[in-house]
């Protein structure tokens, strides 16, 4: 794929053979995020955060499956903190306040299951 061809949509995703990670790309202070999956029942979204990037404390209704693919996260429970690293997943509990926080960048894919 040439640097600056738009990258097919969740709907061109299907039944493809994919690289998780290089489904989005390190933007310079920014924290970038693609849906792949997105239904009633849940999505799937990969992110790249920039070193220092994050989201601020927040809390879902239904638990969230994090995984690393590349990179180091500091992710922050209840206000516990933990260190997450490329090949390691966290689940987020339902209703708890989360935070993460880019120790190095990273790329993760978060699962959600409506439930």
């Amino acid at each position: 794929m040439n640097q600056g061809e738009a990258k097919p949509g969740p709907e061109d995703l299907r039944g493809q053979v994919l690289n998780a990670a290089g489904l989005v790309d390190y933007q310079a202070g920014a924290v970038v995020s693609r849906t792949v999956i997105k239904k009633e029942t849940g999505t799937v979204t990969i992110f790249a955060f920039d070193q220092g990037q994050g989201l601020s404390e927040h809390t879902a209704p239904f638990d969230a499956l994090v995984f690393l693919l590349e990179g180091e996260a500091e992710i922050r429970i209840a206000g516990a903190p933990r260190r997450v690293k490329a090949g390691e997943m966290i689940i987020l509990p339902a209703n708890q306040p989360h935070a993460l926080q880019a120790v190095a960048r990273f790329k993760m894919a978060l699962v959600m299951i409506r439930s």
